[in-house]
């Protein structure tokens, strides 16, 4: 291994750069140096790259990776060097007052890759090769026959839906309105699907509600279609559907979110929200909505996922629409930031 690597870095709003940046080398026992074989451009990443979440300029960016371990901390037992891993986009220490609770997306000492000194200065895994802290917990290991694009969705969008829907409480037999169908939003119509819910799948793109189509959800263009009425067909006298899992993280689809749910419903957030927002608090409170969010417990959920997804109950294939090499990410980033990919899988 030589001295510098290729890594995409941040540079400001809409600019980045494929640029050469140190080696990275064990800082700590529980650490792992992985080679990077697979990584993905995230709607999340999105957020970072329009300017909307701070970050200093020259950051490694990219939180969704699969590769494979050239070093490895004497401190790390559940991988060793050579293992084929996929990983969370965030650490966690495993002994924290939330970790012995099971709640590792809110670790005291949690890393949030690719996302600046403000969610702790870990450098993002849109590279040849990345750090990955406290591996025992931040990484699994991929079955020999599951391929790269499918064993990425499991640290961090798969596993954001997964955790969006369980945390919906969605049952056999409920309706599911699902707002916003990137990837996260498309991953939780086949999660809630498989919950035996019946799914009523919310966008304007036509390409993303044909593949929500596919995935058994009925799809409604909220541009083109009557929301309230197909809300109130679909939820069979309710008025309204059981949950609506927010996919977008705008004060406009939350607003949407309380109105389209039933009185004593559920909605749950798993968009991103960076910026203040407005609740209608008079209309929660006379529905008696439930509201949730926050990030997704993904470690929690890793291993359940990955699972699925090798045994073929989960199938995000249909998702991942280009493959481009690691040097044309700031092209990727320009394509999926005009809406013109699902899902993009960069080669370092």
């Amino acid at each position: 291994m030589g001295d510098e690597v290729k890594a995409l870095t941040f540079q400001g709003p809409e600019q980045v750069s494929v640029e050469e940046r140190p080696m990275p080398r064990l800082e700590d026992p529980q650490d792992v140096v992985m080679k990077i074989e697979a990584c993905g451009v995230c709607g999340s990443d999105l957020h970072v790259y329009r300017g909307r979440l701070p970050i200093e300029p020259g950051f490694t960016i990219g939180h969704e990776y699969v590769g494979t371990v050239v070093e490895a901390g004497d401190a790390v037992t559940r991988v060793a060097v050579g293992d084929r891993a996929a990983g969370a986009f965030v650490s966690a220490c495993g002994i924290c007052f939330h970790c012995l609770r099971g709640e590792y997306h809110r670790c005291v000492k949690a890393r949030s890759f690719g996302l600046g000194k403000t969610m702790g200065s870990l450098q993002g895994t849109q590279a040849q090769y990345a750090l990955i802290p406290y591996a025992n917990l931040t990484l699994r290991q991929v079955p020999d026959d599951l391929d790269d694009d499918v064993a990425l969705f499991a640290g961090d969008v798969m596993g954001t839906a997964y955790g969006g829907v369980q945390a919906a409480e969605v049952r056999a037999g409920e309706t599911v309105a699902i707002i916003g169908l990137g990837p996260v939003g498309l991953c939780a119509v086949q999660i809630a699907k498989l919950a035996g819910a019946r799914v009523l799948a919310i966008d304007s793109v036509e390409e993303r509600l044909a593949v929500a189509k596919s995935f058994g959800a009925t799809p409604v263009n909220f541009a083109e279609q009557d929301l309230k009425a197909e809300v109130r067909a679909f939820a069979d006298g309710r008025g309204g559907v059981d949950a609506t899992i927010d996919c977008v993280g705008h004060a406009d689809v939350l607003e949407t979110a309380l109105r389209i749910t039933r009185d004593n419903g559920r909605v749950q957030c798993i968009g991103v929200y960076a910026e203040r927002t407005q609740v209608h608090m008079g209309l929660l409170w006379l529905k008696s909505i439930s509201l949730r969010g926050g990030q997704a417990n993904v470690i929690a959920h890793f291993d359940a996922v990955l699972s699925m997804l090798a045994t073929g109950q989960l199938d995000p294939t249909p998702l991942v629409t280009h493959h481009m090499p690691l040097e044309d990410a700031p092209e990727a980033y320009a394509i999926f930031n005009r809406h013109e990919a699902l899902k993009i899988v960069l080669t370092p």
